[in-house]
């Protein structure tokens, strides 16, 4: 967690099961739940592996967000990051996918909203594969707004994730697709989040700020072809810290998404807690 000069930390528990039944469907978390009672499996289209303990450790890693949520929305601190794994940002309502289980930052906002009234979310994603499970979750809600910005779904998986994608029903207009040819880099990356991204969230005015912080993008990242580099992704991380300061107070919950170059991750990673722990923090 993020409060200060300083690093707060805040030991995770297990989120409690009502919580994924927000977004999640109970047969497929009684199909997982018993798939690792056999002691593991493969779950959906062969892309997500699981142990005997993986539903033990989703709930884990769900909890390390939502703690975060408490910790922030309690005034404990200003903004916060859960370092947990697995990601979630490819779990749909029916189906856990991408290496994810349990679709935490979508059960976040849910969770902001029902535990502590929240209203309005923001949720930006930067991992460089779509959100397509945040995105399958909250896609007929006006009261979300996402925002995905990822490779191509032309040239990346899940093949989804194009700009005409702007929402269902109620939600038309809520959801904003930006997709970027294989080869963008950081310039491309920070004009877009000027121009549109930020832009879109002035407009919706948040009441909370949710990150889906994937480093992949990462020029050093084996699982696709963006070119962005650490100081690249802090210098979009204070982008999203100006503009919660200027519509909810600075709160935001970021959540680890994918990143597979182990050394460009760490790098990353310490390059968005500079910029989440940034002098605007200790301003007020």
């Amino acid at each position: 967690a993020v409060g200060g000069p300083a690093l707060l930390e805040i030991v995770p528990t297990p989120a409690e099961e009502q919580w994924p039944l927000l977004v999640h469907q109970p047969q497929m978390i009684e199909r997982i739940k018993r798939i690792c009672q056999m002691g593991g499996g493969v779950l959906d289209q062969g892309d997500t592996p699981v142990g005997a303990n993986a539903y033990e450790i989703a709930l884990l890693s769900l909890g390390s967000v939502l703690n975060c949520c408490d910790a922030v929305v309690e005034g404990r601190v200003r903004r916060a990051f859960s370092a947990g794994r697995p990601p979630g940002h490819h779990a749909e309502p029916d189906r856990p996918m991408g290496f994810c289980v349990l679709s935490n930052v979508a059960i976040a906002a849910r969770y902001l909203q029902k535990r502590h009234g929240v209203g309005r979310v923001a949720i930006v994603d930067f991992d460089v594969h779509l959100g397509n499970g945040t995105q399958a979750c909250l896609e007929d809600d006006p009261s979300v707004l996402f925002v995905s910005l990822h490779q191509h779904p032309r040239t990346c998986y899940p093949r989804s994730g194009h700009e005409w994608e702007t929402g269902t029903g109620a939600g038309r207009g809520y959801t904003l697709n930006i997709p970027f040819q294989p080869g963008a880099e950081d310039q491309d990356y920070l004009k877009v989040m000027e121009e549109r991204v930020i832009p879109a969230i002035d407009e919706f005015r948040p009441e909370m700020l949710l990150i889906s912080a994937g480093f992949d993008a990462h020029r050093d990242d084996p699982l696709a072809d963006i070119n962005l580099s650490e100081e690249g992704f802090e210098m979009m991380t204070r982008q999203l810290v100006a503009v919660a300061e200027k519509h909810c107070g600075g709160r935001i919950v970021s959540a680890l998404e994918g990143g597979y170059n182990l050394r460009a991750l760490g790098r990353s990673v310490v390059r968005h807690l500079v910029a989440l722990n940034s002098p605007l923090d200790r301003q007020g």
